[in-house]
């Protein structure tokens, strides 16, 4: 359960410089400095750190020592257990369950002289192994987890101090050291950064952060450690998109203090794009914004482990039930209660204390069959405990950004209105464009261009604005060949990179430039585009309107410095922007066209304005920004006197690329009966195009899309809206959802709970845990949750099964997941092949090591009723111990290899998966089958020995054993449905086993006996008759009852 985690911090100084780095610090955080973990622990007790009553804090600049309280150590610690508490904590761990418990208390009952059945090793040396199987199993895991935290703690980072930079281990990073992260892109424009957030709230659009001004006028990053000044923060809490503080100097003449707000902070888990970062460290440890929302990994404990305790609950009463009727028909004569207690350890098998050794087993076999399937490359299984939960999922709920897609933005339409460019015709457009140019400088030496617009003047428009009308800053970098100074002086193409806030805009400028019109140069006032012939136009940018999850739109006004045009640029959604745009009668149309193939439609417009409207407009926006009450309102106001009777010039349709096979393995787990809910931190508009894209809305599937509520009336009444509709998908944004949940919890989870998909989108990373805790809250069914960032880890470790996809976003994920996949579409194996297995082997082994334990308990009570209910143990030393064993062991053990159907049948029909949901292979009717059957194998065997014995009682044990033996031997070969070689030779390696051993087992079986014809004929014929009936209402069930899988196979 590894991720990567930084301090926080806020930037002091930001100075953007040319060096080349390590490729290790691709995709860390400007904060500075990274220590990697899930869970922070520096003692037990919380408080002597400090953390357990968060304040806010006073933070000198370079100077730890002078912080006013204690901080938790920047250090994590995964382990359960330290080297003292291992031995005690295990063993607690094992003993607190009833299971293990009862089995303690027996072996402990031997050391009583009155009620020893026989030798002590007989009870200690089964629950001897158990135990050190679960603590080799618990020591290999701690020392892997140590190990782990110990390279992360180790990690060497860069600290500013007054002998300059120093190396300090993550774990010495403390509050208020100033720390030094690089990375090798540069901007355009000095004093700022570009970050992503991914990792901590899903969006995956590049936020601009800015540094603390007064910071920049020093001339070296050391003068930081020379002046008075610190920085005065909020106390640490979860609310990601907030930061309150100050930053004061008090040296200065005057003393300087400025405001800090979000947009001067770094969050630990955040990837920066550019620059070096100076930054001083303000929280640490469990302060961290992401750890704060992160929830506690829990201990899962599996669905079907569960049921098996219960069994073993109902076996315990029975056990206790035969004991007490057993000294009942002793008329409860001389000292009963110690022949309750005698009888209790005589009928000790009737709970079996191999089953949890074998389950354990058939687990790890089940994990590495898993990580070799060479159809699901580089699978890794974390969780062994759990496989057979794969095989009962209900509830699916994934990520969309880098789960579903791969977080690339691929452009795929241009619609004119009249004509539409698709991936095949783009050529087109790069011809209109050249043409456009052509015309422009044909024109510039006289020749008169066309009046009327032409399609090639339409489609040169719409490229222009598209190529103006956005946010993207693009970037220089040395390749090795050109250094960075030259290749930005001479805009080579081999060393540009765009970053944007959003990957639309960078797939736009991306293709505008692929037809002709390259974005080169940007800095916050001008933009420099190049056309087809290498003419540099220059656009003075006078005003930007940025996008907002309110507007829905963003808007920019430049000038043509060779022309003196002013134009007002727009593109947003079509919701907004049909009111906005002139009359026309296909807007509304094509996007819905466009919206139904799943990409995100933007529309795009511009307004010419002349110098005067300009002007007038220019005044009251400046005047409206003054403003002190209600400015946001009034800067609204005037923008919308500007977005009125615009021009349409196109639609543009961005595709984000789906993972491989996302459809097809999303289709598989519908038909299995699982829903899908899509958790994600994106926009409302960007996750139901997705939703869309991937089918998991279908074409023909209603939408019903929450409207925004803030009030309980609001939520009530979009519930009884909402409930009106049936089979329709819900989207609902997080805001609304956490409004719905506070008042009408029970009443949302119903109606959510109905529709065949949900997408949930603005979902903070509490915020999914919650929705899979209140999922398996309500419904009682198995929740299984996917995603690939830091953000999804509390909804990965609250559901029963937790699935990481290792993807661009790193391995925060798949580190603290159950389960870790390299894509997507490996989960439809994981879940139809190996869960379904795992869960239907585990059921099959655990009720043949149940009906195994039953067959000899029902012999030693028909024995003790025969002999007058004595308690004397029918088998005794090694005969006892054998049997459960190395006679019976590998057959049954061997059950976790057998298969019903083909992996290749189990994923062409998926709805075989739909029968496990209900439980059936382990359910309270075939619990009873078993027992009955073994009730009966017992009797006949038990009772054919004594029929068929002639003279000494050491014949019966030999007949009844071999009986014995040999019925679990067939029964496993009855149960068996595809043979596999380990299964042959399990067969007959106990076999050989039991017939080698009885030379050395004279003291309880007859040697020379069991070579006579008459043992032999006895023993078959018990054996016949004891097995015979099942093989034949096998064969009948089967002929006149098949089970689905069988008519698949045949």
């Amino acid at each position: 359960m590894l991720t990567c985690y930084q301090p926080e911090v806020t930037l002091d100084h930001l100075k953007l410089i040319t060096c080349q780095i390590e490729e290790a610090l691709v995709g860390v955080s400007p904060s500075g400095c990274l220590c990697f973990g899930w869970q922070f622990e520096c003692c037990p007790w919380s408080r002597c750190c400090g953390i357990g009553d968060f304040r806010p804090r006073t933070v000198w600049l370079g100077h730890p020592e002078k912080r006013e309280q204690r901080y938790p150590r920047n250090v994590i610690n995964n382990q359960k257990y330290n080297f003292f508490t291992f031995l005690p904590g295990v063993l607690f761990n094992q003993f607190k369950y009833f299971f293990n418990l009862y089995f303690l208390l027996l072996a402990c009952s031997q050391f009583v002289e009155e009620l020893r059945l026989g030798a002590l090793y007989t009870y200690w040396v089964p629950l001897g192994l158990v135990l050190f199987i679960t603590i080799m199993r618990e020591a290999v895991d701690e020392i892997r987890c140590y190990l782990r935290d110990k390279e992360v703690n180790s990690q060497i980072y860069s600290k500013l101090s007054m002998r300059g930079n120093v190396k300090v281990k993550s774990s010495g990073i403390q509050v208020g050291d100033l720390i030094i992260v690089e990375k090798v892109y540069l901007l355009s424009f000095t004093g700022s950064c570009f970050l992503r957030t991914d990792q901590l709230d899903g969006e995956t659009d590049w936020k601009l952060r800015l540094p603390v001004a007064c910071t920049q006028r020093l001339p070296t990053a050391t003068d930081l450690l020379q002046i008075r000044s610190y920085v005065y923060a909020e106390e640490p809490n979860i609310d990601i998109h907030n930061f309150i503080g100050t930053f004061t100097r008090e040296d200065g003449d005057p003393p300087v203090n400025e405001s800090l707000s979000i947009e001067n902070t770094l969050w630990a888990s955040t990837v920066i794009a550019s620059g070096t970062v100076v930054g001083v460290v303000i929280y640490t440890g469990k302060e961290l914004r992401s750890v704060m929302n992160t929830s506690n990994p829990r201990h899962k404990v599996g669905l079907f482990d569960l049921e098996v305790n219960c069994l073993t609950k109902i076996l315990f009463g029975a056990l206790v039930v035969v004991s007490l009727v057993m000294v009942a028909l002793q008329h409860f004569a001389g000292r009963w209660y110690l022949q309750i207690f005698r009888f209790l350890l005589l009928f000790s098998h009737i709970v079996p204390i191999s089953l949890r050794v074998n389950l354990d087993m058939g687990k790890m076999v089940f994990s590495w069959m898993i990580k070799k399937d060479s159809k699901i490359p580089g699978t890794v299984v974390r969780a062994s405990t759990i496989p057979e939960q794969l095989g009962r999922i209900s509830y699916l709920l994934t990520d969309k950004t880098g789960t579903l897609t791969q977080n690339e933005m691929v452009f795929r339409r241009l619609h004119l209105g009249t004509v539409a460019y698709g991936m095949d015709s783009m050529d087109e457009v790069q011809s209109h464009v050249f043409s456009a140019y052509t015309q422009v400088s044909e024109a510039g030496n006289g020749i008169s261009p066309q009046v009327r617009k032409t399609i090639s003047s339409r489609v040169h428009e719409a490229v222009k604005a598209i190529a103006l009308v956005h946010n993207v800053t693009p970037v220089y970098e040395a390749n090795g060949v050109t250094d960075q100074a030259e290749a930005e002086q001479h805009y080579e193409d081999t060393c540009r990179v765009y970053q944007a806030s959003s990957p639309d805009e960078v797939s736009l400028v991306q293709w505008t430039e692929s037809v002709g019109l390259t974005l080169v140069g940007r800095d916050q006032s001008s933009m420099q585009l190049r056309t087809p012939t290498g003419q540099i136009l220059n656009f003075t940018i006078l005003q930007i309107f940025p996008f907002t999850y309110e507007s829905k739109r963003m808007g920019i006004i430049v000038r043509d410095e060779s022309t003196g045009e002013i134009t007002f640029y727009m593109k947003g959604a079509d919701v907004v922007m049909a009111g906005i745009v002139q009359y026309n009668d296909w807007l509304e149309e094509e996007c819905g066209n466009m919206a139904r193939e799943g990409l995100r439609v933007l529309v795009v417009s511009k307004k010419s304005l002349t110098e005067e409207q300009y002007q007038d407009f220019e005044a009251r926006y400046v005047q409206a920004k003054l403003s002190v009450h209600d400015r946001s309102l009034k800067v609204a106001t005037v923008i919308e006197s500007l977005e009125m009777e615009m021009e349409l010039l196109c639609l543009t349709g961005v595709e984000d690329q789906l993972q491989t096979d996302v459809r097809p393995t999303l289709e598989i787990l519908r038909n299995a009966g699982i829903k899908v809910w899509m958790l994600t931190g994106d926009k409302l508009e960007t996750a139901t195009c997705t939703a869309k894209n991937a089918h998991l809305i279908t074409r023909n599937q209603d939408i019903h899309i929450f409207r925004p509520v803030t009030t309980r009336g609001e939520a009530h009444l979009e519930l009884n809206a909402f409930r009106r509709k049936h089979d329709c998908a819900l989207v609902i944004s997080g805001d609304s959802l956490e409004v719905c949940l506070k008042y009408y919890e029970y009443e949302f989870m119903e109606l959510a709970c109905q529709c065949p998909a949900v997408v949930c989108c603005r979902c903070t990373p509490t915020q999914k845990a919650q929705i899979v805790r209140l999922l398996q809250e309500r419904t009682g069914k198995l929740t299984c949750a996917v995603g690939d960032g830091g953000n999804d880890v509390s909804m990965i470790q609250e559901a029963d099964c937790g699935v990481g996809v290792e993807g661009k976003e790193g391995k925060q994920a798949s580190l603290a997941a159950d389960f870790s996949v390299t894509q997507f579409k490996h989960l439809g194996r994981l879940l139809m092949v190996h869960g379904r297995n795992s869960y239907k082997r585990s059921a099959a082994l655990s009720q043949f090591v149940i009906h195994r334990s039953l067959c000899i308990s029902t012999m030693q009570a028909v024995f003790s009723s025969v002999f007058y209910f004595a308690s004397v143990p029918l088998y005794q030393g090694f005969l006892i111990i054998g049997y459960s064993t190395v006679y019976t062991m590998f057959p049954v053990f061997s059950l976790v290899l057998d298969k019903d159907v083909k992996s290749e049948v189990a994923m062409l029909y998926p709805e075989l998966y739909k029968d496990l949901l209900k439980g059936r292979p382990l359910s309270f009717k075939t619990f009873l089958i078993w027992v009955l059957i073994s009730i009966y194998q017992g009797s006949i065997i038990m009772y054919g020995a004594m029929l068929l014995f002639e003279s000494e009682f050491v014949h019966i044990v030999a007949i009844s054993f071999t009986s014995l033996i040999l019925t679990e031997l067939l029964m496993v070969a009855l149960t068996i449905q595809t043979w596999h070689w380990l299964m042959i030779v399990g067969e007959l390696l106990s076999l050989a086993c039991y017939v080698a051993s009885l030379v050395f087992l004279h003291e309880f079986i007859d040697v020379y006996f069991i070579t006579t014809v008459s043992f032999l004929w006895k023993v078959t014929v018990i054996t016949l008759v004891s097995c015979l009936p099942l093989y034949i209402l096998k064969y009948l069930r089967r002929r006149f009852s098949p089970p689905n899988y069988s008519k698949l196979t045949s």
